[in-house]
């Protein structure tokens, strides 16, 4: 049980919280209807303010839209008063503009321009908009009018400004392929440039605007001409100054030209000395350069194919013969070919640059290809005459002229790949045309040397024709001229003989085989040149003679081939050549020596009578040593005065050829001179004893020398 004061306080307690706890839901109670009465008027307050706010949007809006309404119609009289403006403006395009198409473009291209502009959007204006109006026909009518000016102008510019390309220039543009020094290219203008921009400018108005493509065949038509006119002009100007000189003059070599510029002379790709020019050069000089020497030396320093050859045809020898000058002129035409194939090359490689710049892309390629036709026409037609001139020598056994297809098909085949670049996306028809003249060089070349390889084997033995002397006959020196020119061009020739083959090996060309068939093609010719000379060495009645001319012959073509690649050629295919010549020149020295048996047979040993000193010859005796003695004489003085007259051009073998026969004669001599000069077969021996040993050493001396 509790007890009653505890109980008392806890009540106490008890009501005491309870009072706090009224007194707290009091206050709570009060401020909850402080918050009501407060949320009241909040309500009242955004109640009044959302009833403002609609009245104000119920009042604004209407005024926004009308303002807005007003901003758009201003907006549309500003944009219909500049539409009328400019409207108003292409009724007054012609007049504003008619003057200045009237007088055309002429130092105001841009201006002009302009005005065409105007009078162009006029046109697109009037016939969208009132293609019936008269307005139309008026400025349409205009813009023709300013269109044929611009392409008056257009050929006006072309046609003062295209100049011909001088041949100074163009010889200067064609040198600097050759310098291995690294250069400047030489600039080419066809153009000025403030000229070029306007042509451009021009062009592409036309193109774009204009609608007209009738100044691209201007352009071609102008410039074609000009290509042309540059070609034929570096041709004449070799021409002129071959005629004037002599010799084509070369400004790239500095002289008191004014226009000539300072830079190495011009290297003239592959022209060549033919072998009448050369031979026309041996008769007049000897082999040690004095007429009438006869030394196997070369004429000029470092030219080892230079031999002198006597017994040349009154033409060659003449110098106001009918070949006089003709070489020249067919190494000036040749050089001048040349250099316009060159000149081709280069000048149509500037063309298109400039063409590039003027003519849209896809018209750029026809237009070319119409350009270049004359000039390229111009260099096949002559190219197609060279070869009628080879045909046409062939057929006269004028084999040196046909020289001349040499160097300028060598120089075709190296330009090829340039004109191949050049040439490209040109029409078929134009870029068959260089092979098709190369095929044709190359045929009528083959047929020079089948025919030239047959005329050495069918020569006739002509005897006015042949070398009194011995010396080397015309057929061989002519022979080895011919093969010499072609070591200049050894790929050429080869390549036109592997042209005519159709072996299988033919079609796996390479230089090599071409070294073979050229190998094996100079073989045949010296085969048949040894043919012909062993049938005219028959024509003397000499056989010493007949040896003497064999003799320089061999010694002739064998100092040939080996003063030059063609005995390296001729070793491909035959490689005894050497030996097998020097087998046949000691052959035909063995046969010359046997011409002094009928001397030295009367003073040998054999038949001779057989004495004891003091002992007395008997008649018989003493007339068989006076007829060995005499028969010596006359035989030494007979022959040394018919070989006096013969010729070795050799200065060694003919220093080799007299010692051996003087070491024969003077021992066989001196030996029976011993045995016989004191013994009394005569009482008059000046009469027989005529010559001392060393007398008989310098008569031999004295052989094969015509001014001895």
């Amino acid at each position: 049980m509790i007890p009653p004061q505890e109980a008392s306080a806890r009540r106490r307690e008890i009501e005491d919280k309870l009072k706090q706890e009224e007194e707290t839901l009091s206050f709570i109670r009060d401020s909850l209807e402080k918050s009501d009465q407060l949320t009241k008027n909040m309500v009242s307050i955004l109640s009044s303010f959302e009833s403002r706010l609609m009245k104000l949007e119920n009042s604004i809006i209407p005024v926004h839209k009308q303002t807005e309404n007003l901003q758009r119609l201003q907006e549309n009289v500003e944009k219909t008063l500049s539409c009328l403006d400019h409207v108003i403006s292409y009724y007054h395009v012609a007049s504003d503009t008619e003057k200045i198409v009237r007088e055309g473009p002429t130092g105001r291209l841009e201006e002009y321009l302009g005005s065409m502009a105007k009078i162009q959007k006029a046109v697109e204006y009037f016939q969208d908009n009132s293609p019936d109006s008269p307005e139309l026909n008026k400025v349409k009518l205009l813009f023709e009018r300013g269109k044929e000016s611009l392409e008056s102008e257009f050929r006006s510019l072309m046609t003062r400004h295209s100049k011909v390309v001088s041949p100074v220039l163009i010889l200067d543009l064609i040198s600097g392929e050759d310098d291995l020094e690294v250069q400047e290219e030489v600039p080419l203008e066809h153009l000025p440039e403030s000229v070029l921009q306007d042509v451009i400018r021009i062009s592409r108005w036309l193109v774009e605007y204009g609608r007209n493509q009738d100044f691209m065949n201007v352009y071609y038509q102008i410039r074609s001409s000009q290509l042309d006119r540059s070609i034929k002009g570096l041709k004449e100007h070799f021409r002129k100054s071959s005629s004037s000189s002599g010799v084509p003059y070369s400004p790239a070599i500095p002289n008191k030209r004014k226009d000539t510029p300072t830079k190495k002379p011009v290297k003239r790709p592959g022209t060549i000395r033919k072998a009448q020019n050369l031979l026309k050069q041996y008769s007049q000089h000897g082999l040690d350069g004095k007429k009438g020497g006869s030394n196997l030396i070369p004429l000029e320093g470092n030219h080892p194919r230079d031999f002198r050859v006597k017994h040349l045809p009154e033409a060659l020898n003449d110098k106001h013969g009918p070949l006089a000058g003709r070489d020249d002129m067919l190494d000036v035409e040749t050089d001048a070919y040349i250099h316009c194939v060159s000149a081709f090359v280069k000048l149509a490689q500037s063309e298109y640059q400039l063409l590039s710049d003027v003519i849209p892309e896809h018209h750029q390629k026809k237009t070319f290809d119409s350009l270049i036709q004359d000039a390229l026409d111009g260099l096949m037609l002559e190219g197609e005459n060279i070869v009628a001139a080879a045909r046409k020598a062939i057929i006269r056994h004028d084999f040196s002229a046909v020289l001349t297809v040499f160097p300028i098909l060598r120089h075709l085949k190296q330009t090829k790949p340039d004109f191949d670049q050049v040439l490209q996306g040109t029409a078929a028809s134009t870029k068959n045309k260089l092979p098709g003249l190369i095929t044709s060089m190359e045929t009528v070349g083959a047929k020079a040397l089948e025919d030239f390889a047959d005329n050495i084997k069918n020569d006739p033995d002509k005897e006015y024709n042949m070398p009194k002397d011995g010396t080397v006959h015309e057929l061989t020196s002519n022979a080895i001229l011919f093969l010499q020119q072609l070591l200049d061009f050894q790929e050429t020739a080869g390549a036109m003989l592997a042209s005519q083959e159709t072996s299988s090996s033919a079609t796996s060309y390479n230089s090599e085989f071409s070294k073979r068939l050229l190998s094996t093609y100079i073989c045949k010719v010296l085969g048949n040149l040894q043919l012909n000379l062993l049938s005219k060495s028959k024509v003397y009645e000499d056989p010493a003679l007949s040896a003497i001319f064999l003799h320089n012959n061999y010694n002739y073509i064998l100092k040939a081939l080996e003063k030059s690649e063609l005995i390296q050629l001729v070793a491909v295919t035959q490689k005894t050549a050497e030996r097998s010549y020097r087998e046949h020149i000691e052959q035909q020295i063995q046969t010359y020596q046997r011409s002094w048996l009928k001397v030295t047979d009367y003073i040998t040993e054999k038949n001779l009578p057989v004495f004891q000193p003091g002992v007395k010859l008997r008649d018989k005796e003493r007339q068989m040593i006076k007829e060995r003695f005499k028969g010596f004489n006359d035989g030494l003085e007979e022959l040394c005065k018919t070989q006096k007259a013969w010729a070795i051009p050799d200065t060694e073998q003919r220093d080799k050829i007299r010692q051996a026969q003087k070491n024969i004669v003077k021992e066989t001599y001196g030996a029976f001179l011993h045995r016989y000069g004191s013994v009394p077969f005569t009482k008059n021996t000046e009469k027989y004893i005529k010559y001392r040993v060393e007398q008989v050493g310098d008569m031999i001396d004295r052989l094969f020398d015509t001014s001895a």
